[in-house]
């Protein structure tokens, strides 16, 4: 009867002792929690620096986001009582088969931060990679996210981003649009040169210099196939670029200009 009392006891004294410890984790949980989303809120509203970039001060905020819940759950477990020397090397040993098994997470981290430092892009720029074309609109520690034309959100690990040809349409303030355009042999030439610039100087989103070129650029099979350059702002990149083609092919029509097909020659001869 003895033995059980003293059990009991003890194990009250255990309950009582770890309850305090784990009442106590818990409320740190709770504040830090909010503390963190207060301070996580704060940092949104300011940008890094008079002239902050939005893309480093993005991928900042889930720098200090992360590094701030792993300062939190250190603080939780060192108040349950867990030993941090016995902790370090818990942390130390598991570090090593945690890195084998998230070798891809840990590239991507990498090539996030080689994003950052290299910038091929940013934050709005339209961008052609791994195969999706599209707009980011979010630069993550381990991913980036893009915005296809079609509205659908697609999101690329970033250390395929680094190992992957990335082209960048809004780098530069203007682009240039290129367009080939067949005719039937016999054509005149010049007057098709000249149809061609005079349809680009008449679209006012065409800029003047540089000024649209327009050259005979092939002889084929069947066609003669002339090509014309013209640059515009990079915003309006589709819209020249589909106003020209409507514009030049009703050209060709009302100025009797051919547009050939394949055709094959058959000849019949009767033995």
């Amino acid at each position: 009867m003895e033995f059980f009392e003293t059990m009991a006891a003890k194990f009250a004294e255990l309950c009582v002792s770890f309850g305090g410890k784990l009442l106590a984790a818990i409320l740190v949980l709770v504040i830090g929690t909010i503390i963190i989303k207060l301070v996580m809120k704060l940092l949104r509203k300011k940008k890094l620096g008079k002239h902050g970039d939005a893309t480093v001060h993005r991928f900042v905020l889930n720098l200090v986001k992360a590094a701030l819940y792993i300062i939190l759950a250190v603080t939780v477990v060192a108040i349950l009582g867990v030993p941090m020397a016995s902790m370090v090397a818990l942390i130390a040993s598991a570090g090593v088969a945690i890195g084998l098994a998230l070798q891809g997470s840990l590239s991507n981290l990498a090539g996030g931060i080689m994003l950052l430092i290299f910038r091929p892009f940013k934050l709005d720029d339209f961008i052609d990679a791994s195969g999706i074309s599209g707009t980011v609109v979010d630069i993550g520690i381990f991913y980036t996210t893009i915005r296809t034309p079609d509205n659908k959100s697609v999101t690329i690990p970033n250390g395929s981003l680094m190992n992957d040809k990335v082209t960048n349409f809004s780098v530069h303030d203007t682009r240039r649009v290129d367009f080939t355009f067949n005719a039937a042999y016999g054509s005149d030439v010049d007057k098709i040169n000249a149809l061609l610039l005079e349809e680009a100087a008449k679209h006012e989103m065409v800029l003047k210099d540089p000024a649209p070129f327009a050259r005979l650029s092939q002889q084929n099979e069947h066609s003669l196939t002339f090509t014309l350059r013209v640059w515009t702002e990079s915003a309006n990149y589709w819209t020249v670029n589909f106003d020209l083609l409507e514009a030049i092919n009703a050209r060709f029509a009302a100025e009797g200009i051919e547009i050939p097909f394949n055709q094959i020659d058959v000849h019949v001869k009767n033995k």
